[in-house]
């Protein structure tokens, strides 16, 4: 399998750290945010991954390097301008389209097991599955209802009317396709969330929801980036061979 890292993003809500810093390297309890995403990675057993790159991408590419630091070979997809998520992934299909592959957003930190998350996708038969958690401030971020077999059926409101007692989760940013996937997306600047995967679904397409309770958090503004240091700081760091562990979650 392969993955791709998305890490392209302006990381405006980081100013003034980003204007010189791309928002991947913005240090995380003395590691660059995009060595935990990597990590969760390469924990499943996943070597080859591109890393989608737009703002100060030649000190991301710099630091990063082939990827052997990190246990990895990395591949590097340049965007200019910049494609949103949903053409960041078509603009890498090449490097993708051959098997199930995995898209993790590179501002996050989270404690997950991909490899169980990659066998309840193929278990599931699905032909995308998005890793889910309950959350109750998870509206914020909106809305994605699953039924009682973790498959999603409503999606941000869509469709108004379903048959089924649905649980309400939100997105952690983290996404596993089949290469079918690239069927539903087109050249250009989108975002998979606002285009793909409706079409999938009013396609009547088996998405699959995988729930995930442990630890998670999105560092891409100075008090969640202030948050994040502190619980990594606490709760362990980055370590070869495994990934971190915060306090809490």
């Amino acid at each position: 399998m392969k993955a791709m890292i998305l890490a392209a993003g302006l990381g405006t809500r980081l100013r003034p750290i980003t204007d010189t810093v791309p928002k991947p390297l913005v240090e995380v309890a003395g590691h660059p945010l995009i060595a935990y995403p990597l990590a969760v990675v390469r924990e499943a057993g996943i070597r080859d991954v591109i890393i989608n790159l737009h703002h100060l991408g030649d000190k991301v590419r710099q630091s990063l390097g082939d990827g052997s630091a990190h246990g990895l070979s990395i591949t590097y997809s340049e965007e200019n301008p910049i494609l949103d998520t949903g053409g960041a992934i078509k603009n890498a299909e090449a490097f993708l389209r051959d098997e199930t592959f995995v898209v993790l957003n590179g501002d996050m930190v989270i404690d997950l097991d991909l490899r169980s998350a990659i066998r309840f996708h193929h278990d599931s038969g699905a032909l995308a599955t998005m890793v889910l958690r309950p959350d109750s401030s998870g509206r914020g971020y909106g809305v994605i209802e699953t039924d009682d077999r973790g498959r999603i059926r409503r999606f941000l409101g869509e469709p108004a009317e379903v048959e089924a007692v649905l649980e309400p989760m939100m997105f952690t940013g983290v996404h596993i396709f089949e290469p079918a996937v690239f069927s539903y997306m087109r050249e250009g600047k989108f975002g998979i969330n606002a285009e793909t995967y409706p079409a999938m679904l009013a396609a009547g397409e088996n998405l699959g929801g995988f729930r995930f309770e442990g630890y998670w958090g999105v560092l891409d503004t100075h008090e969640l980036l202030r948050q994040g240091r502190q619980e990594l700081a606490m709760g362990g760091v980055l370590a070869p061979g495994r990934i971190p562990r915060a306090v809490s979650s």
